[in-house]
């Protein structure tokens, strides 16, 4: 089930929204969720339920063993830690490993056909969380299996993120309150994230598919830049609108999540742009990974190899490809540019500072979005090399549709922080209070034209379902 569907969005949520104001008492209200969280993830993959509910057991019973007075707690962090990664290594990995064996001269190994489970990436990161916070401080740790059952499959954030820290919500899970000009809030959130999905992304989506199934003897340089733009408009709000409308759906029933993008298109630095972009996971590995590996205190070279190691495992962990490994490893090799003084944006004009992040961006996204390296290389070859024939031409120019130039428009406009400008421009009490109307109406329109679009697109999954 896809928020973006007139199931999830007339059936499913208006069920459990209505049923959780009626419903008296906290734990009433989480029990109720957690039935429903099950229900919308079991729509999808009945069978890897099972696997989730594993994954919250197994992980229960580590939890329970981080007590203070447990002299063996280390040793079963470390057990924990390595059930977690063997888990999500066979389900996403295995593969990935055996055809990279494959590779070796006189060694050819079965490749494995496993389904992989859908937000297993994400459930097994804040399962992960939970244990090494409740190893940090045995105060964290929950004896109700209910309720780590609750922080783990919670529907808003469960298939796509943001990845939740259990510190975030430990309390929320036990007190909550829902007020109002939350819950308009909440949904507002919710609209401009659909709006984002329906509207932006899958005008950018048809265009970027259109380009990436050619072959690339048939890309000119427009074709090309058209599909790599086009992409990285896609991701972009395809991810922030998912992330938008967990955060607004969370705040429905009462939870706070945390930013998980905050307009990396604007950045002017590639480490500016991880502080912006799928900030869940880079604080999580932060936390987790490099942090634990020693950070920036063991000396410039371990420096280098630890952030080495969190961009290559980065990478890996959104998808079991090389592909994905080297747009990792190329973000981390320009972070590390940065940070060692051999490129110093701060010190160039600021139009060259934001193309330099931009197209490092660009061009990294290439290799997220290629079937392959080979393909990858060439389509950026053909971004840069000059191309093509009237043929091309023509290809190039059937895809500037209306729509598409429109969205193009809007995509680049909501790049940047309006609505923050917005507010900030318009900061006293009565401009205040009209903008705030304004939105609503806004929100309204946008939520019309939506349904309009839901009643005429086929299936059409978030690009993190498959992470």
């Amino acid at each position: 089930m896809v928020f973006s569907s007139p199931v999830f969005l007339f059936i499913f949520l208006t069920s459990v929204y209505i049923l959780y104001r009626i419903i008296p008492g906290m734990t009433a209200k989480n029990v109720l969720l957690l039935v429903f969280s099950l229900a919308f993830y079991a729509y999808g993959e009945p069978k890897a339920v099972l696997l989730m509910l594993l994954s919250i057991c197994m992980n229960y019973l580590f939890g329970l063993g981080m007590k203070q007075e447990n002299r063996h707690r280390r040793l079963l962090l470390a057990a924990a830690v390595t059930a977690n990664l063997l888990m999500l290594g066979v389900f996403k990995y295995a593969a990935f490993g055996a055809e990279l064996i494959n590779t070796i001269p006189f060694i050819n190994v079965r490749v494995p056909s496993i389904a992989l489970p859908i937000g297993i990436s994400f459930y097994t990161f804040q399962a992960m969380s939970y244990v090494i916070d409740s190893y940090k401080d045995p105060a964290y740790i929950q004896k109700n299996l209910y309720k780590l059952a609750l922080y783990i499959t919670l529907f808003p954030q469960l298939i796509a993120g943001p990845i939740v820290k259990y510190y975030d919500v430990a309390e929320q899970i036990d007190s909550r309150t829902v007020t109002p000009e939350q819950t308009a809030a909440g949904i507002r959130r919710f609209i401009a994230g659909l709006s984002k999905k329906l509207l932006i992304a899958n005008t950018m989506a048809a265009a970027a598919d259109y380009v990436y199934s050619l072959s690339t003897a048939e890309l000119s340089v427009p074709l090309a830049w058209l599909g790599a733009v086009s992409y990285l408009f896609q991701i972009y709000f395809d991810f922030s609108g998912y992330s938008d409308m967990a955060i607004g759906l969370g705040a429905m029933f009462g939870f706070r999540f945390r930013e998980n993008f905050e307009h990396p298109y604007i950045s002017q630095s590639m480490q500016e742009f991880w502080r912006r972009w799928h900030i869940s996971v880079s604080t999580w590995f932060k936390e987790y990974l490099y942090i634990p590996l020693g950070g920036n205190r063991r000396g410039k070279l371990r420096t280098a190899l630890n952030k080495l190691i969190v961009f290559f495992c980065t990478g890996l962990w959104h998808g079991a490809s090389m592909n994905f490994v080297v747009w990792g490893l190329l973000n981390g090799a320009f972070m590390m540019l940065e940070s060692y003084g051999i490129l110093k944006p701060q010190k160039w004009l600021r139009p060259f500072r934001h193309i330099y992040a931009v197209l490092v961006t660009v061009i990294a996204f290439v290799f997220f979005r290629a079937d392959d390296l080979p393909t990858a290389c060439r389509f950026i070859g053909h971004m840069f090399v000059p191309s093509g024939s009237s043929v091309q031409t023509a290809m190039f120019l059937r895809q500037l549709t209306p729509m598409y130039l429109v969205m193009l428009e809007m995509a680049v406009l909501f790049s940047m922080p309006v609505v923050s400008w917005c507010k900030k421009y318009f900061s006293g009490k009565k401009a205040a209070a009209a903008l705030d109307a304004c939105s609503y109406a806004v929100s309204l329109v946008l939520l019309a034209v939506c349904i309009i679009t839901m009643s005429s697109a086929s299936y059409d999954p978030f690009i993190y379902f498959r992470f």
